[in-house]
């Protein structure tokens, strides 16, 4: 695995070719427009098109242009074939595409006839929940990883050429095989994904108010599983192995559990069955202690400072820049909305050090501190 990024502001010597203006498609040409390049985009979506053309994404490729660069934007399943004739209808470009599984793809479009040597697969760790031309921003890709999965017919020029589209989009590359980034992507992204919607799923049969006094730990957890449905059944499809097989280890764990849950209902060896629950727990902690922490150093323990701040426009304003004059740095920050009261609860993260200073800011400005 290799990380590194050009510095240098990107040049092209020709127009780079977006196929499908969806929402990551959009973003990556709104993304390079802002870094002052040519843009050409192309979309069998008149409305995406159109959407993407009014936002300044770039304008609607002519028959007779040759991009130096294309970046292929659509769903895995159209994929290797739209990568399969652009490698046919512009004979010298690069090919690039952005999809969220790169094996399959890759192969199935070599398979359909394009060129080895030209083709160079990417993928950029950005998204959102929303999806179309709409939901686009030029910012998207902004410190963002973006994978980029050579092959070992990659012409070394053609990678380099994607290397300068992933830092025209204000992102950092990072090299892997397509079978190493496939295993990744499973189980940081696509079992994530599938958890969070089955989870979701429970609660259409849940008694309603039970599902009325739902916390910051549900909403966390169920997030994503708002995201789009065609798009994600494309992704599982495509890169269902891998994801099996992580699911198949957390359904291991779950079951494992469950007996031992099921053991702490009926009183029987208490002892024994509460270490287990308890050794899976302490797994889950030592486990999320190795996601990187912020730019993507080692995590870091931050002071969580609450703070009741009433429902209404401009009291966030008043909170950040009290924190600002305080010339303290947040580290994170999270709302969560007080049930039945018109107030939220932000809970603002900071460096240890830095706690008893901004407690004594926000309390000298009459907020409701609650550390």
């Amino acid at each position: 695995m290799t990380f590194g990024a050009d510095a240098s502001t990107p040049v092209f010597d020709r127009p780079v070719l977006v196929i499908g203006t969806g929402l990551i498609g959009t973003s990556v040409a709104l993304g390079l427009r802002r870094a002052g390049v040519d843009v050409l985009l192309s979309d069998v979506d008149v409305e995406n098109l159109r959407v993407a053309q009014e936002a300044g994404a770039g304008r609607v490729l002519s028959g007779d242009e040759q991009p130096c660069l294309v970046v292929v934007a659509v769903p895995p399943r159209y994929a290797p074939a739209v990568i399969a004739d652009a490698s046919s209808r512009f004979s010298d470009a690069t090919i690039t595409d952005v999809t969220s599984v790169k094996a399959r793809v890759i192969a199935d479009a070599i398979a359909l006839g394009a060129d080895a040597h030209r083709l160079v697969g990417g993928h950029p760790m950005a998204g959102r929940e929303v999806s179309g031309a709409a939901g686009a921003r030029a910012d998207l890709m902004d410190d963002r990883l973006w994978v980029v999965t050579p092959l070992p017919t990659s012409g070394i020029e053609h990678v380099r050429q994607v290397h300068r589209l992933v830092s025209a989009c204000g992102a950092f590359p990072v090299e892997m095989s397509s079978a190493d980034h496939d295993s990744a992507v499973a189980l940081v992204s696509h079992t994530p994904q599938v958890l969070s919607s089955v989870l979701a799923g429970q609660l259409l049969d849940a008694d309603a108010d039970h599902v009325r006094i739902a916390g910051q730990g549900l909403r966390d957890m169920t997030r994503i599983a708002a995201s789009n449905v065609g798009m994600w059944s494309d992704i599982l499809a495509a890169n269902a192995g891998p994801v099996a097989d992580v699911i198949d280890g957390v359904v291991r764990d779950l079951q494992r559990t469950v007996a031992a849950l099921r053991e702490m209902a009926d009183n029987a060896s208490l002892d024994t069955v509460e270490a287990e629950v308890a050794e899976v727990l302490a797994l889950g902690v030592a486990g999320q202690q190795r996601i990187p922490g912020k730019h993507g150093a080692a995590p870091s323990a931050y002071r969580e400072i609450s703070v009741i701040v009433a429902d209404r426009p401009g009291e966030l304003a008043r909170l950040f820049a009290a924190v600002g004059d305080a010339s303290v740095n947040l580290e994170d920050i999270r709302i969560e909305h007080v049930f039945g009261r018109p107030s939220g609860l932000v809970a603002l993260y900071v460096r240890p050090e830095a706690g008893e200073k901004l407690i004594s800011a926000l309390r000298e400005r009459e907020f409701d501190v609650r550390a």
